[in-house]
């Protein structure tokens, strides 16, 4: 009998990647299924991107690259840094990965050990608690509490930091909530943070380009007080809807950014050289596609809040950033996965259960409005429906 090491018990998953196979195959048998549960943007790569990766294919570039990543793409993501936060980022500090995840693994490996602490936002994006039980490490959740509205608190944040903790993870704007956390909390975050020298922190701005109703974001780089411990996780998944080019991009402290070198070596190698190229282009290219697609996002955000606030026992407070609504579902009388559940059963309704994102998501949903207006107005019809007729299980 094989036998792996224990520690490949405790490895989670993303749940939305499950309810994606299940929508699909019950599709498969006919189904007629709204996924609202995988946070995909539902818009074509653009096609200036698309055609700098294809002509870096015929351009001959077909072997490996450094494994940090190739300098036209790490001077670009310096640049883009610059234009939308004013920071200044040496190409040097930039590491080009396979995906936002693979930042979030490196780090989590980096702090994580038995008897080690880290502090991760709950509800929040589920890998985090995943690689950081896989390192022996004690996960901490943070609270991201409704009354708040989504946003982190500085406050009881730092009021869960212990001379046990390695690393703080933060989310804005946030996944599944669409929290975005004000720069007074930012602030008084950082401030609080000069007390633990020893933590360092991963911020997780996938997201950052995704901000409504005049609102900007905040981007933990603008404070060289925590530059030399500071991760920035970035990527061009969701702004430029490249969720299968995987491409990504941290910034790393000095100190971390060998380590981080090291494990590109012995992982993934390089990033594949067309998507690069391809990564160029988005960055050093017009960004008026990014600006189309959060405008339309917006529109189909108010459609969603709207609908949700109009079904019964369900409120949804409107969220400020990403392309998720979070509602309120506790007074329907169901439980949170098992309404999910349900939803996509019987009402051909793919959403999330907020449990999947953490011990505080319960009694709420997730629902993404990357998808078409039409759709997400069909979505809403079967819930109403759904909710006026199905009692609690």
């Amino acid at each position: 009998m094989l036998r792996i090491v224990p520690s490949f018990d405790r490895i989670g998953e993303e749940n939305a990647f499950a309810v994606l196979a299940r929508a699909g195959a019950l599709a498969a048998q006919g189904r007629d299924i709204v996924n609202l549960g995988i946070g995909q943007p539902d818009f074509p790569t653009p096609p200036h991107i698309v055609e700098a990766g294809i002509k870096a294919l015929r351009d001959g570039h077909h072997g490996y690259t450094p494994a940090v990543g190739i300098a036209p793409l790490r001077e670009a993501v310096a640049r883009d840094l610059h234009r939308r936060h004013g920071v200044e980022v040496s190409p040097d500090a930039v590491m080009i990965v396979p995906g936002g995840k693979v930042t979030m693994f490196m780090a989590i490996l980096m702090f994580g050990e038995p008897g080690a602490e880290i502090l991760y936002p709950d509800p929040g994006f589920p890998i985090y608690r995943s690689m950081i039980e896989f390192t022996g490490a004690t996960p901490v959740p943070v609270p991201i509490r409704e009354a708040n509205g989504f946003a982190f608190s500085a406050q009881e944040t730092l009021s869960l930091i212990t001379e046990r903790t390695r690393l703080l993870i933060v989310n804005s704007p946030a996944n599944p909530t669409g929290g975005v956390t004000p720069k007074s909390e930012i602030d008084a975050l950082v401030e609080g943070l000069e007390a633990h020298p020893g933590v360092a922190v991963l911020s997780d701005e996938i997201y950052g380009t995704m901000t409504y109703d005049g609102g900007t974001h905040v981007s933990l780089l603008a404070y060289p007080e925590i530059r030399d411990r500071l991760i920035h996780l970035d990527g061009a998944s969701k702004t430029y809807a490249m969720t299968g080019w995987r491409l990504g991009w941290s910034v790393w402290p000095k100190p971390l950014y060998d380590a981080a070198r090291k494990l590109a070596v012995n992982s993934f190698s390089c990033v594949n050289a067309a998507t690069q190229w391809a990564g160029v282009a988005a960055l050093d290219g017009p960004q008026d596609c990014v600006v189309a697609m959060v405008t339309e996002f917006d529109r189909r955000r108010r459609l969603m809040v709207d609908g949700l606030n109009r079904l019964p026992n369900v409120s949804c407070i409107t969220p400020k950033g990403a392309f998720y609504a979070f509602p309120n579902v506790a007074r329907t009388g169901w439980k949170a996965k098992a309404l999910a559940s349900a939803l996509l059963d019987e009402a051909g309704v793919a959403v999330i259960g907020g449990p999947d994102f953490g011990v505080y998501g319960e009694g709420y949903l997730r629902l993404s409005y990357a998808n078409s207006a039409e759709n997400i107005g069909r979505a809403l019809e079967r819930m109403g429906q759904f909710l006026s007729e199905r009692p609690p299980a």
